[in-house]
């Protein structure tokens, strides 16, 4: 349970024994214009490069649209067993939004709230608050949560909208193919190729909340299949005003640059190579404790947020049936938060291997390591058991598609094993199924296990919150982090039913029973 003071999320953590939800989600897109669509004709647009007009598709050309991240390979839509709906560059565009959470608005079954003008409090299936921590969001393959409190810093998380190929959101468990924190949902942002954003762009605004906006991007050609491009953005965006009047001190300011480079070294190698820097100034009113009245005292703090990453990727395709890729990255975070300062490094190394075994079993393997040493400054209100710590995850996981009934019926089963620094070992494994009777209609259902590990601050910090009377005198009673705080766990049952009744009109009916 947290409950927000002001701007600083001064928390009381708890293990509750048992919450039950169960629920269901009903979902008709209907596509009445050329405008924009939802549900199944966004992916149509992500599968298809020439983004053609979506009344001009027929059924068949429904059903072969391919999704990625329900299970970390490509599968058409209409077999997908999950909860899922892809966002395009062409909904991007045509929105007018400035902001990837903003982006996120028009997900079906996805609550994006935001609490003052530089915050956002994004999740899927409830539990939301702007610390949210059990909503997984990558960008090519890049993991974007925080180890502090396993949430996402969704100010820093940007790029240039115009580079977005699409964004595929899970509702749902993503555990066995993506690991812990995947509880509620996935959000995985997929940038375009460099050989896609060839030429020089340039946009911007400005406004009164607004209050400036801008990117310029330039491609160009290294060599024969190899291709780069180079952007830098800026946005200035004003503070917001209270219901009694005055701005909330919330103004800030953010700067971005980065790069990617693609390279088909032969018809069986690819290689990507992309950074990103970016640098902001933030602020916004903190409130201290005081044993004098009042107790709680906003004091006003301006302070900056930088960091850097740098990502290589190499794809090895042995035949149409059997691929290998190896990634690695190394992230940078440097970020002030008012009672304290994070300074963040991480590297991580991912393996992903898909075969064959006869024609029935499409397998899919991996295994990763991740590195994360951090070092987080103290103030008198917050102030940490162990202000540095290195905390290392393993992980490897294998997913086993099995035909049944080829092209009828699916049977998806799979585990991922990860072990880390607070809890050990957690075990997720899932089944999943799917039947296809007709491209136009698929029934599906999942049981899945999900874990939620413990973040730095629910371990070790010791937030002081309002003094409290005890007799003749005030007692400045601490709020702890717990050392033996446990994962968080989930059972999660799901069944769902997708129906393309006309190339206008897809029904999605999801129904859930989270344990």
């Amino acid at each position: 349970m947290r409950q927000n003071i002001g701007n600083v999320s001064r928390g009381l953590w708890f293990r509750c024994p048992v919450v039950r939800i169960a629920t269901v989600e009903l979902m008709l897109m209907m596509l009445l214009t050329a405008s924009r669509g939802l549900g199944a004709e966004p992916e149509v647009l992500a599968a298809r490069p020439e983004n053609p007009d979506l009344l001009q598709l027929s059924f068949e050309d429904l059903g072969k649209i391919t999704v990625t991240s329900v299970s970390r390979r490509s599968e058409s839509l209409s077999g997908a067993a999950g909860a899922i709906v892809v966002i395009t560059q062409e909904d991007i565009r045509r929105s007018g939004v400035t902001s990837l959470p903003e982006v996120l608005r028009m997900v079906p079954g996805l609550e994006v709230a935001r609490p003052n003008s530089r915050q956002w409090a994004i999740s899927a299936r409830g539990f939301n608050d702007t610390f949210a921590n059990k909503l997984l969001v990558l960008m090519d393959g890049r993991t974007l949560y925080t180890p502090l409190f396993s949430g996402v810093l969704w100010e820093e998380l940007d790029t240039a909208l115009e580079d977005i190929d699409r964004i595929e959101v899970i509702r749902g468990p993503g555990a066995t193919q993506w690991g812990a924190n995947a509880v509620n949902g996935v959000i995985n942002i997929v940038t375009k190729n460099a050989k896609e954003t060839q030429g020089t762009l340039i946009s911007g605004g400005g406004g009164l909340e607004e209050r400036a906006f801008g990117t310029v991007r330039y491609g160009g050609q290294l060599a024969t299949n190899a291709f780069y491009r180079v952007y830098a953005k800026y946005a200035d965006r004003d503070e917001f005003t209270k219901v009694s009047g005055g701005g909330d001190g919330e103004a800030w300011s953010m700067a971005q640059g980065g790069f990617r480079m693609d390279w088909e070294a032969s018809p069986n190698n690819r290689l990507t190579l992309q950074g990103d820097y970016y640098r902001g100034h933030l602020g916004g009113p903190v409130y201290r404790s005081s044993f004098t009245p009042p107790q709680l005292t906003p004091v006003d703090y301006h302070d900056t947020a930088q960091g850097a990453n740098i990502l290589g990727r190499w794809t090895h395709e042995f035949s149409a049936d059997s691929e290998l890729s190896v990634q690695m990255f190394y992230d940078r975070t440097d970020r002030g938060f008012g009672v304290g300062r994070e300074l963040r490094d991480t590297a991580d190394l991912d393996t992903q291997y898909r075969f064959h075994i006869g024609d029935r079993h499409e397998i899919v393997s991996g295994a990763g390591y991740r590195h994360s040493v951090d070092n987080i400054s103290e103030s008198v209100d917050f102030k940490m058991r162990d202000p540095s710590v290195g905390l290392q995850l393993v992980s490897a996981f294998v997913q086993d598609q099995v035909a049944l009934v080829p092209d009828l019926l699916q049977l998806t089963l799979g585990t991922k094993v990860e072990h880390n620094d607070f809890t050990g070992f957690e075990v997720q494994p899932s089944a999943r199924m799917a039947w296809t009777p007709h491209q136009r209609h698929t029934l599906w259902g999942v049981v899945s296990r999900a874990a939620r590990t413990p973040s730095r601050v629910e371990r070790d910090a010791s937030i002081f919150a309002e003094p409290i009377p005890l007799g003749p005198v005030e007692i400045l009673f601490p709020v702890e982090g717990n050392p033996n705080f446990r994962s968080e766990e989930l059972i999660a049952y799901e069944i769902g039913y997708r129906a393309t009744i006309h190339p206008r009109l897809t029904v999605d009916w999801t129904a859930y029973y989270n344990d």
